[in-house]
């Protein structure tokens, strides 16, 4: 079944009504609000290399309010042991039996900061859960629930003492992307409501976690025409040619670019994708899956660059077929 024209306008009804929300706290970053509310409506993670204090908790925070679900904030420590993050099961002298305790990952929107600081066997726990959507200790497993995403931050300026993610577990992160310091108009807003912690706002529940299952359903049955699967093969394929590109992206990368090209269009009221949908979402959903050849980086040469420089090679579809 395809999205209808009706259906296509309420999703993008709710949509911009939980971007606007969040947008009441993290001002000026309309369009990683919507990155992130894309991630969360195609069942996937994100991932934001930024630096302290630019608002990940608050942007965390909004959405899991927005969405009328919970949150819980992990800080990444290089003693933080995989049982910290799922949970453990202890002996119940009472009951005579081991019970299992959950850990902070059972929530619907997790923070997992700097998450470049734990040991990789702690990190790929996290990205168990993240694939699996499940917990399992003692051979019992334990869904986390629905929805449920991993808003995952590092520093991308100190990395003494960090554990960087491997290629194989950053290609699980749906979108990497940034949200960067304010312009000067949010920064001088920030500063009159100075005296408000960010902590201290409560927005109001836009949708129920129920209508955010059903979004996340919906947003799967946008209609994607033949010509741009074929405009997105052709783009994941010219990322593993480039001369600067070691290793490109891969089967998953192109699936990823899909699955949320179909969500960014129902959020713009079409049911079905048009180029422009992937030219927007090929730099933050490829760009982190790109290995880049040694000689290329020393060079200055980045993956956004390369991804930007392909998008104006590869020529997008000039007609589709009828919906």
């Amino acid at each position: 079944m395809t999205m209808t024209p009706e259906q296509a306008t309420w999703f993008s009804e709710v949509f911009n009504r939980l971007v606007a929300n969040v947008d009441q706290v993290l001002l000026g970053k309309t369009f990683v609000i919507k990155l992130s509310f894309t991630a969360l409506l195609s069942d996937g993670h994100l991932l934001l290399e930024d630096f302290p204090g630019t608002g990940k908790t608050s942007l965390a925070r909004a959405m899991a309010q927005s969405v009328q679900g919970s949150t819980t904030r992990i800080q990444f420590t290089p003693d933080l042991l995989p049982g910290d993050i799922t949970g453990v099961s202890i002996y119940d002298q009472g009951i005579g039996s081991f019970e299992f305790h959950r850990g902070p990952v059972f929530a619907n929107i997790v923070l997992a900061d700097e998450i470049n600081r734990a040991s990789p066997k702690t990190q790929a726990a996290l990205l168990e859960v993240m694939e699996e959507s499940r917990v399992t200790v003692d051979g019992i497993s334990h869904p986390v629930g629905s929805p449920f995403m991993v808003i995952a931050t590092q520093n991308p300026i100190e990395q003494a003492g960090t554990y960087r993610l491997p290629e194989a577990q950053l290609d699980r992160f749906l979108i990497k992307t940034s949200i960067g310091y304010p312009d000067h108009a949010s920064t001088v807003r920030i500063l009159e409501g100075a005296g408000i912690r960010a902590h201290d706002t409560i927005l109001p529940a836009i949708a129920t976690d129920r209508v955010i299952i059903e979004m996340a359903a919906l947003a799967r049955t946008v209609h994607v025409d033949a010509s741009i699967n074929d405009y997105v093969s052709r783009l994941v394929e010219a990322t593993r040619s480039a001369p600067e590109v070691r290793l490109g992206a891969s089967v998953r990368g192109a699936l990823a670019l899909v699955r949320t090209a179909k969500t960014l269009a129902a959020a713009n009221a079409r049911h079905y994708v048009i180029p422009d949908d992937i030219k927007a979402l090929a730099e933050p959903v490829l760009a982190h899956r790109l290995v880049l050849d040694p000689e290329a980086e020393f060079d200055g040469v980045t993956s956004s660059s390369i991804i930007s420089q392909l998008l104006i090679q590869t020529p997008p579809p000039n007609d589709r077929q009828a919906v």
